[in-house]
């Protein structure tokens, strides 16, 4: 009985309790929306405790709390809110953007940190820039986006590479380009066109050594992190967009009509004593003619779809996405197409535990065209600029007009561009495999330890064809394949903690290793019987060529370790050592040390600033490190045995012999830099400033040294010299209105010197090349006291008597012409390094409409114009020339002419002639675009509709004479040969129109 009562003592006293409980805690649900739409996503907290919510696919959330409690909502790009709950049982609430982003989360090398809290130069472009027109090559959208990032675009070709400087340019002999860290894996390629413009989150920019040296002997260059998008708890939304565009040549060249070029060489034959080569006749009856830049440029498309689906729970979240990327050339039978697909998933097994999975998986497939260089019409771009307007490109009875054989005085090596669009092909494709995984073990409260592995596999393969039908052509082909695989381990601890609510520290250290591995095989063949099997039986070629194999290997082991410490959230302190051990070099040169500190001051934070109200944000930021970079290959600095044939007799034997390149004992390039800044808020942050001034000196610059050859050598590569690097960055990001109406406008400038500290014993080292027709010459020079990369040549003077082009004496002692024209009278003639680069982007918004402008430009940078060798004073062979030449040549009435004589009989060199001012304005992109009100249309299945229209390239404001000026012929990752424009494929402009869609 007594046992009976204690029970239901008990039971009364359990229910009681209960009851209070559930007195003290009640139901609240709510919306959270913004600008009227639902906003998925969105974390809610209590405040002080670990107890939340996530809203779902339709901003809706419900949570037991009690009535003294504060909700605490908060999410990505927009402010945080703090709710008192009271007796309220719904909390709807209205998220605001922030605008500001100094409390957006931002990646860094090994780890993310508030922007507030940065002590470095970071700078960030988000997934709304990336995606602001279709581009090929995510580079491409990363052009004036950032300040001190300068992308140049070799060639308008689809799949086309580009180059990338950040803070100008390092090396001469190994890569410029940034290192690219892809979901934390440091991808090994120059361009990263593995990954989808539509699957990136966000892209961060690391600039100074204080963020680059934790990447060591890969960060002088620079780093672009890129991560891509992430899985969110909540209701699973599909998010889709499609776009169409339709792609044009900018401009067509001002060419000689029919009438006009018979006349021009009527008068070049009269002046090289010849009879005229047409008659008046062939000359009143001639017209316009055919214009051959109709044959070969199109409009061509662009289509871009895009397939994401993402979602997940507390536990479990996901994101899976698939591209596809379709772009036709606007020079007939060039394309590029990508398809990938991706997947990431993150899985947390229990509160100690949990993994995170990545893969990309990326088809890349490339068609092109022997589009650029030449000489004489030789190319593709070369024949359609240099064909006559007399003559069509078929005969009578279909077959192709054989230029070169259709006027005595005409180019022999005129090709009818017919023949490079249909009787040539050139595939290539790529497989690219990128896969990533991580184990996350937290055993104590601010203790992570992150185990990480990565690979990256790319297997590839070329074919070329050359028909039967080719002018003189017995058919060729070859082929070619490679595989470049990279396996990646990196294990890191980490550790936060905040002591005594002053001191913050975070703490991290780390072991990586990397290989490098790389494979490839060719073979070659001409003369075939039919063009059936193309380039896929090179054994039915009359004449195999010799197959050719090769393989190298390297490895990198690193030790990493960071401390980033915050006293009082008013002074950062960050200081970081890496050490690379490089299998590339020599005994006892091996490993390289590249340590870094940073200091960033709050100063808003102090008391005689706190009160300040038109200051709402300053921070003083200075930094100082080391970083280097490898630039030399797998085996530079062993003594190789070439492989070969001879002949004894008359049996044929292997050889092996040593290489002409004498190996040295070399040390890394190392890349010493500091940096100066300061970020500024006025009016709540609606306008932020920030500044930065840097100085780098890269030291111990690698080269290939030429040698006398009575060493039995030929060249070696050495440390020659030292380079500078120093410049000036400004941003500014400006909320101007913040009402129905709002507008948004970032704009950045960049400016820059490249200057030539020191070389080997001082000498000048040439790079660049021109080889067309008579002029024969390197275009570039390093010299010691100079930017990088100058033009060096002769300079025009002038014309003599007869109107041939004269040239400045410049070699004669104490300034006395000694009457010789040669190489001592080349000075400087050009500069490809641009004064200053910048960007602007304005974006504006009303009611349902956005209208978004993005402007980029570059000043005070020339282009060496070798195309213009051939269609402007290569007289003489049948070329058909710019239409100025034939208006405004050398005559005895005419001797101040822009362009000479019209003789075959010139001696032109390589001068300040073929120099222009390379800098233009461009409009990068507009985009107007109509979101429907989904939400107030009842649609609940709809989470967002928006309808767009957009151009690329409209307008171009450049003095520039050819199709365009961002152009970089010879550009490459080591290329000294900058700003040359070589008969090279034009940038297209374009109209593009697209939906996206959100379930």
């Amino acid at each position: 009985m007594n046992i009976n009562l204690q029970l239901v003592g008990c039971l009364l006293l359990f229910l009681g309790m209960s009851h209070f409980s559930l007195a003290q805690e009640a139901q609240v649900r709510g919306k959270v929306t913004e600008e009227g739409m639902a906003l998925p996503g969105v974390s809610i907290l209590v405040k002080g405790t670990t107890q939340g919510t996530t809203s779902d696919i339709d901003g809706e959330y419900k949570l037991n709390v009690a009535p003294s409690s504060i909700l605490v909502f908060s999410f990505i790009g927009y402010a945080t809110q703090e709710v008192n709950v009271g007796d309220r049982s719904e909390i709807n609430v209205v998220m605001i953007p922030d605008f500001t982003t100094l409390d957006d989360v931002v990646v860094v090398g090994y780890g993310t940190v508030k922007k507030s809290d940065l002590t470095g130069s970071v700078s960030s472009v988000k997934n709304e820039e990336i995606n602001a027109f279709p581009a090929a090559n995510v580079m491409q959208a990363l052009s004036g986006r950032a300040s001190g990032v300068q992308v140049k675009q070799n060639t308008g070709a689809p799949g086309a590479p580009v180059s990338v400087r950040i803070r100008g340019t390092n090396s001469i002999q190994g890569s410029n380009e940034p290192l690219y860290v892809i979901d934390g894996f440091p991808y090994t390629g120059s361009n990263p066109t593995i990954v989808s413009n539509n699957d990136i989150e966000s892209m961060e920019i690391l600039k100074d050594a204080s963020a680059t040296a934790i990447y060591g002997s890969r960060g002088a260059n620079g780093v672009i992190i890129i991560t891509t998008k992430r899985g969110k708890a909540g209701k699973t939304t599909v998010d889709f967009e499609t776009s169409y565009g339709v792609q044009t040549i900018r401009k067509k060249l001002d060419l000689m009509n029919a009438e006009e070029y018979m006349q021009f060489y009527n008068e070049q034959a009269v002046n090289d004593n010849l009879a005229p080569y047409f008659s008046q006749q062939e000359i009143d009856n001639a017209g316009e003619g055919y214009d051959w830049q109709d044959l070969v440029f199109t409009n061509a498309p662009i289509k871009n779809t895009n397939f994401s689906v993402n979602g997940g729970s507390d536990k479990t979240q996901f994101s899976v996405s698939g591209t596809v990327f379709d772009q036709e050339g606007i020079i007939k039978g060039s394309s590029y197409k990508k398809y990938s697909i991706r997947a990431y998933f993150s899985q947390n097994i229990n509160k100690m535990l949990s993994l995170d999975y990545g893969a990309t998986l990326t088809k890349n497939s490339i068609e092109t065209r022997n589009s650029s260089g030449g000489n004489r019409g030789g190319s593709m771009i070369g024949g359609a600029i240099s064909a006559p307007p007399t003559l069509t490109p078929y005969n009578d009875d279909g077959s192709y007009t054989v230029l070169a054989t259709a006027y005595p005085f005409i180019s022999n090596v005129l090709i009818n561009p017919l023949n490079q669009i249909n009787e040539q092909t050139s595939e290539s494709e790529a497989n690219i495999v990128l896969a990533n995984a991580a184990l996350n073990f937290m055993p104590i409260e601010g203790l992570t330890l992150r185990i990480y592995g990565g690979v990256e596999n790319n297997d590839s393969r070329s074919n070329n064809y050359t028909t039967l039908n080719y002018i003189n052509s017995q058919g060729s082909a070859s082929v070619s394949s490679s595989r470049n695989l990279s396996l990646l381990s990196e294990n890191t601890l980490t550790y936060s903690k905040v002591f005594a609510d002053r001191h913050s520290l975070t703490a991290l250290i780390g072991a990586t290793y990397q290989d490098f591995s790389s494979e490839f095989l060719n073979g070659s063949g001409t003369g075939f019987l039919s063009d059936i099997t193309e380039s896929y039986d090179l054994g039915s070629a009359e004449n195999p060529g010799i197959p050719g194999t090769g393989y190298s290997y390297s490895v990198l082991i690193s030790y990493l370790a960071r401390v980033n410490y915050s006293l009082d959230n008013k002074y950062l302190f960050t200081a970081s050592m890496r050490t690379d051990g490089s299998s590339k070099y020599s005994d006892g040169n091996k490993w390289g040390y590249f340590p870094s500190a940073a200091f960033a001051w709050k100063v808003k934070e102090e008391n005689f600033l706190k009160d300040v109200s038109a200051i709402s944000e300053l921070k003083f930021r200075t930094s100082f490190g080391y970083t280097g970079s490898q630039a030399i290959g797998a085996y530079a600095t062993l003594n190789q045995l070439n492989s070969g044939k001879t002949v004894f007799g008359d049996a044929l034997y292997n050889t092996f012999a040593p290489g002409t390149t004498l190996p040295g004992n070399l040390r890394w390039e190392t890349t010493q830099q500091a940096d100066v800044g300061f970020d500024i808020g006025f009016m709540q942050n609606r306008l932020i400033l920030t500044v930065d001034a840097y100085i780098k000196n890269t030291k111990d610059l690698l080269n290939t040294v030429q040698l006398p050859s009575s060493l039995g050598f030929v060249r070696t590569i050495q440390n020659v010299g030292e380079i500078q690097n120093k410049g000036l960055e400004l941003t500014a990001d400006a909320l101007i209105f913040d009402s129905d109406f709002k507008w948004n406008v970032n704009a950045n400038i960049s400016f820059n010197r490249t200057n030539v500290v020191k070389l080997y014993g001082g000498q000048d080292i040439l790079g660049g090349s021109v080889n067309v027709t008579f002029i024969n010459d390197n275009t570039s020079l390093l010299r010691e006291g100079e930017q990088m990369s100058v033009f060096f040549g002769y300079m025009n003077d002038g014309y003599d008597e007869n109107g041939k082009e004269i040239y400045k004496d410049l070699s004669g002692a104490e300034g006395v012409p000694d009457g010789l024209i040669n190489q001592f009278d080349k000075a400087i003639i050009g500069n490809p390094n641009p004064d200053f680069y910048y960007g602007i982007n304005s974006v504006m918004s009303y009611k349902n409409f956005d209208l978004s402008l993005f402007i980029q430009g570059s000043q005070g940078n020339d282009i060496v114009n070798v195309s213009a060798i051939g269609n402007t004073l290569d007289y003489g062979f049948g070329l058909n020339m710019l239409k100025e030449v034939y208006d405004d040549h050398w005559t005895p009435e005419n001797a101040d002419a822009k362009y000479p004589v019209i003789t075959r009989n010139l001696n032109m060199r390589y001068s300040d002639r073929l120099v222009e001012d390379g800098s233009f304005v461009r409009l990068r992109n507009i985009q107007l675009a109509y979101n429907l009100p989904v939400q107030n249309l009842g649609i609940d299945w709809l989470r967002n509709l928006q309808i767009y229209g957009s151009g690329q390239n409209l307008l171009t404001l450049t003095k520039y004479s050819w199709w365009d000026p961002e152009v970089n012929s010879q550009g490459g990752s080591n290329a000294i040969g900058q700003g040359i424009d070589h008969y090279s494929y034009p940038t297209a402009k374009s109209i593009t129109f697209g939906i996206k869609v959100g379930l």
